[in-house]
């Protein structure tokens, strides 16, 4: 069962991560066309910003896998 929750989390790390890295892609063009131009942050930032980004993920992933992982727990003991 341990590996099955570190895989699923590993998982959804990976997708949500994708997804977050997908919207914030799109999200400047909404941002820049009601501000102008805006300067280019510099390499630090970004850096920052991407592990916001991974941290965020992980955070999320670990949550749906306790949830789901609790609720397939449950589920068993409610079988038995």
């Amino acid at each position: 069962m341990v590996k099955a929750s570190l895989l699923l989390m590993l998982l959804l790390t990976l997708l949500i991560g994708m997804g977050l890295r997908w919207r914030q892609s799109r999200l400047p063009q909404v941002a820049t066309a009601q501000r102008g131009r805006a300067r280019r942050p510099g390499l630090l930032a970004l850096a920052k910003a991407r592990l916001d980004l991974w941290i965020t993920a992980a955070a999320l992933a670990s949550l749906v896998t306790i949830l789901l992982m609790g609720g397939l727990h449950w589920v068993r003991v409610w079988l038995q």
